[in-house]
């Protein structure tokens, strides 16, 4: 099992081959900081139109992506707000995902035709260790059919996802909750599409005292 701490050793073993696997076109089951979640190459189109068909997801429903730097936001969205980097710098890495234009370089399943991506850079050591070891963004969708609920427990996934994907990288029970806050910068004045595990009140009440 990876501990929720920085990983060990032969944490890291596991992590790098499941980096390989996502890099190779795979989908890996990963551990998050409050749910599992699945894991594959964000740019390539083949592995996230498998992720829709693991989830049975809703083809006009996108996914979002995971990244480790702020500077990697150059290769997939278009622009960067001025309240996006005030938020970036105070909420990530954490659970609160920002969704921007998407640069058309993206797949189209990704972004569900959309012209937007939601970004973060996870709080979760295992996680944000995986993106680094791909060295690319990530999917980050709850590893669960579309619908039901998320799985904070390895034993909890379901048989239809265990079937489907090509590895788990095994973190244990996870603490649960309501997943990031999600919150669209593309529109003025910023608007929350999720409310997560950071309030939409301390969201604005920051971008408010920012101003």
């Amino acid at each position: 099992m990876i501990s929720d701490s920085n990983p060990d050793h032969d944490s890291l073993l596991q992590i790098c081959r499941a980096a390989q696997i996502i890099n190779a076109g795979g989908v890996v089951v990963f551990p998050a900081k409050c749910l599992y979640g699945l894991a594959a190459d964000a740019l390539n189109p083949v592995a996230v139109e498998r992720v829709f068909a693991i989830k049975k997801r809703p083809l006009n429903n996108p996914l979002l992506v995971l990244i480790d730097e702020v500077s990697w936001l150059e290769s997939i969205v278009k622009k960067i707000p001025g309240d996006a980097n005030l938020l970036m710098k105070a909420f990530w890495p954490g659970n609160l995902t920002i969704v921007f234009e998407a640069r058309s370089n993206l797949p189209e399943a990704l972004t569900a035709g959309t012209g937007k991506v939601g970004v973060r850079i996870p709080g979760h050591p295992v996680a944000r260790q995986l993106v680094r070891e791909c060295g690319r963004p990530i999917t980050g969708t709850s590893a669960n059919i579309s619908g039901h609920e998320g799985c904070m427990d390895s034993s909890m996934l379901e048989p239809d996802i265990l079937n489907s994907v090509d590895m788990i990288l095994e973190g244990g029970r996870l603490k649960g909750g309501k997943g990031s806050t999600v919150l669209d910068v593309t529109v003025s004045p910023s608007r929350i599409l999720r409310e997560g595990e950071i309030s939409e009140h301390d969201i604005l009440e920051f971008i408010f005292k920012s101003q």
